[in-house]
């Protein structure tokens, strides 16, 4: 294979590694070192020996990010306050399946801190991107038997907090807009109206920036928190911008031109029943002023 030929094969592929890494990892920064380093190894690799480069890439990838979660995971147990993903200012492909649209968003990754590296790894190979067990099986390096066992067991405490999920569409924006609206205006009654009654709020500001320790639960506790925080956001150095994050409707919220913090809403049945804010400054890299403009 010649070296143009070699790159280009692996350019075909970076996108979706990258999406791969990123769920794994939950960190967008993570992943590119990781398909970097999966570059490395590639261009290091004698390709006469590689009958699929897409396989072979995807476990390369995979065993990479499987070793960056494991090294992460005694960190995340001692973060302060609830650990949230790194955002990312992405869509997902709308040729994508449902499943990697539902994947990329932050409920889903923050779903994902249930399970253990090995449980995550197996299972976003085996139901996300349907990766065959036999091959799933020197990612992790056991069994396929045994990691259809593991896919089972995470598949069953998945389901115990998985959020509901809906594409994004014309309706999901509305109801942000309405809500974004009403919270400008210090409207209570109309926050309120665009809550589901059991609506969650969830901040992560790490151990460097003020935020909430706790999620708030409930259409008046969450209508008057985003009043308090919008008043807060009122001066003439801070700028919000509505962004489609991680694949849904979100805001990005400047202050001199740094940001500050992004919000993102899961909207369902016509009213937001999740919300994520994102705080801490390692969790907000390359989000600039121009790029989400």
């Amino acid at each position: 294979m010649s070296e143009p030929v070699r790159t280009e094969c692996f350019e075909e592929q970076r996108a979706r590694l990258v999406g791969l890494a990123y769920r794994i990892t939950g960190s967008r920064s993570d992943a590119e070192d990781i398909v970097q380093e999966a570059w490395l190894r590639w261009d290091r690799a004698d390709r006469s020996t590689i009958e699929r480069p897409e396989a072979w890439l995807t476990t390369v990838t995979s065993r990479l990010a499987l070793d960056r979660l494991r090294s992460a995971q005694h960190r995340r147990e001692q973060y302060v306050g609830t650990w949230l993903p790194e955002v990312a200012v992405v869509d997902a492909d709308p040729a994508e399946r449902a499943e990697l649209a539902e994947s990329l968003t932050i409920g889903f990754l923050a779903m994902l801190e249930r399970l253990n590296p090995v449980e995550r790894v197996v299972f976003l190979l085996a139901d996300v991107w349907r990766v065959p067990f036999d091959e799933i099986a020197g990612v992790v390096d056991r069994s396929p038997t045994a990691c259809r066992q593991v896919a089972s067991r995470a598949r069953r405490r998945v389901a115990e907090d998985r959020p509901r999920f809906s594409p994004t569409d014309d309706d999901a924006w509305r109801v942000t807009f309405a809500f974004l609206e009403a919270a400008a205006g210090g409207d209570l009654d109309g926050l309120t109206r665009a809550l589901a009654r059991d609506v969650v709020e969830t901040s992560d500001g790490g151990a460097s920036r003020r935020a909430g320790r706790r999620p708030v639960v409930g259409a008046d506790r969450v209508a008057r928190f985003v009043a308090n925080l919008t008043r807060k956001l009122a001066r003439p150095s801070v700028e919000i911008i509505p962004q489609l994050v991680n694949g849904q409707p979100g805001v990005v919220v400047f202050d001199d031109g740094q940001v500050d913090l992004t919000a993102v809403f899961s909207v369902v049945d016509g009213r937001i029943d999740r919300m994520w804010l994102v705080r801490a400054p390692d969790k907000l890299p390359g989000i600039e002023l121009p790029a989400v403009r």
